[in-house]
């Protein structure tokens, strides 16, 4: 059966959605409406954002209903994870040189502040008691993710992937086969994973990587990024759960993690190795 892809960028990243027939122009346009949404309330890449206004002023902020889903995720992460996957990191990557204009100049690092001195939210509202940079990038690509393939779902589209680079979803009757990247060799896999009607999200510290030794997953216990995990997979029902699991794995131990969320994960560490959930689907080579 012919594929049909629909790939385009946004939120700095490209996408890909596969499909079993071609995607009526409503339906594109209202993927592409709501990810811009999501980009002009949550990027601190654009001036324009919601969270660009948070970083400059005070105040009390209205947020839209996504908000319940995304901080609620990232409020039960910051506890489990003890406050190492925090939406605060922003700051601290921005320091690092990830800035909004990828400036990749250092700056001296701070403690970031605790969430309860500096935010508040109230339902969609967020009181923000001191300028603050957010990053909701641990988890927000996955929940995006998810929300377009509740807009095919509603629209009847019974197969699909939506890939957001690294960020999946599948749905359908035939399995999706998916290699995993060796973090040190971008040509090289180490293994592969069939996915069915699940999501699979893939990070690593080589995907965005600058300067000496700097990339974007930022330990705010040491103000250094990670050394110990380089590469992340996380499987679930869920994108933005696997998403955000992804992210904690380089800090938290897996079982800790387990008692929250039932997924299955891969990750491989700084000297090679590689630890896994005993049901987790992939095949290392």
């Amino acid at each position: 059966m012919q594929k049909h892809r629909l790939i385009f960028e946004a939120i700095g990243t490209q996408w890909t959605i596969e499909t079993d027939e071609l995607l009526p122009e409503i339906v594109e346009s209202e993927i592409r409406i709501r990810i811009e949404a999501f980009d002009k309330t949550y990027s601190r890449f654009r001036k324009d954002s919601l969270v660009s206004r948070i970083s400059r002023q005070v105040g009390m902020y209205t947020f839209p209903e996504d908000i319940e889903d995304v901080f609620g995720f990232y409020e039960k992460l910051y506890a489990i994870t003890k406050g190492k996957v925090t939406p605060l990191i922003g700051g601290m990557l921005e320091k690092a040189g990830y800035d909004a204009t990828y400036s990749f100049i250092e700056r001296t690092q701070e403690a970031l502040p605790a969430w309860d001195e500096v935010l508040y939210r109230h339902g969609t509202i967020l009181e923000v008691k001191k300028p603050v940079t957010l990053d909701v990038g641990a988890a927000g690509k996955g929940y995006i993710v998810d929300v377009v393939c509740t807009i095919l779902d509603k629209a009847g589209i019974a197969e699909y992937v939506v890939d957001a680079s690294g960020d999946m979803r599948h749905k359908g009757v035939d399995k999706n086969t998916v290699g995993l990247e060796d973090p040190f060799d971008l040509g090289r896999v180490i293994g592969a994973i069939e996915v069915l009607n699940q999501s699979l999200c893939a990070s690593a510290v080589n995907r965005r990587q600058w300067g000496n030794g700097q990339h974007h997953i930022f330990d705010p216990d040491t103000l250094q990024p990670t050394n110990d995990v380089v590469a992340t997979w996380v499987s679930a029902d869920s994108t933005m759960v696997a998403d955000g699991l992804a992210t904690a794995l380089f800090f938290t131990d897996p079982n800790i993690l387990r008692k929250s969320f039932q997924y299955e994960y891969a990750r491989m560490h700084s000297d090679g190795s590689i630890d896994y959930s005993p049901a987790f689907e992939g095949k290392l080579f």
